[in-house]
């Protein structure tokens, strides 16, 4: 039975719900052959990382998909490539706030997402769910754990696919900037993510 971690984040800057997380509670427990086990990590440079990064050493998955909102984007948008750079625009949870600092100043200035990326919008696309790719995770907290975590395999030498896909705020959002997508279609669009993964 192949295994699927989903990472997703707690709220932040004073928000009451996160649709990361809230996207990831609906997947199903199984998808095709795979069994999803669902993490609820903190909005902590670093922090989060760590804990999934132990978590992915102790269960070895077959894929890692990380969550996490987007709120000026309207779309589902997985992540091409992790950038070696902290930028927060406001504190952590935690109140850390890194400007313009490398994540590992041995690292390289870029990773790529190991995951499908453009099959992934192609099959969300074709069940009419709005997707795109994205170029940038941005500097936030998002941003530092898709480098770490792709870091951590690297150095490791394990060869797990893995990425990131940004969330929207859903269409009945309190935020500024709302997708068309429910929270149930968004969930629907990361259960295609994961089954063109382990469709493979």
């Amino acid at each position: 039975m192949k295994k699927v971690i989903v990472s997703a984040f707690e709220p932040f800057d004073n928000v009451k719900t996160n649709p990361s997380y809230e996207a990831a509670k609906l997947l199903p427990k199984r998808i095709g052959e795979a069994d999803i086990e669902v993490i609820r990590l903190p909005v902590v440079f670093g922090v989060a990382a760590s804990l999934l990064a132990k978590r992915i050493e102790e269960l070895r998955p077959d894929a890692i998909i990380m969550l996490g909102v987007a709120g000026t984007r309207t779309k589902i948008t997985p992540e091409v490539i992790a950038v070696n750079i902290n930028d927060a625009r406001i504190p952590d949870n935690k109140g850390n706030s890194p400007r313009f600092e490398k994540i590992d100043t041995a690292g390289d200035d870029g990773i790529f997402s190991t995951l499908p990326v453009t099959e992934m919008v192609e099959e969300m696309t074709k069940e009419g769910l709005s997707s795109e790719l994205s170029y940038t995770a941005g500097a936030y907290v998002c941003n530092d754990l898709f480098y770490r975590i792709m870091n951590y395999l690297k150095t490791k030498g394990l060869s797990i696919p893995a990425g990131f896909i940004h969330v929207p705020n859903p269409s009945d959002s309190e935020g500024d900037t709302k997708s068309e997508l429910s929270i149930s279609e968004i969930a629907r669009g990361i259960k295609i993510c994961i089954e063109t993964i382990i469709g493979r």
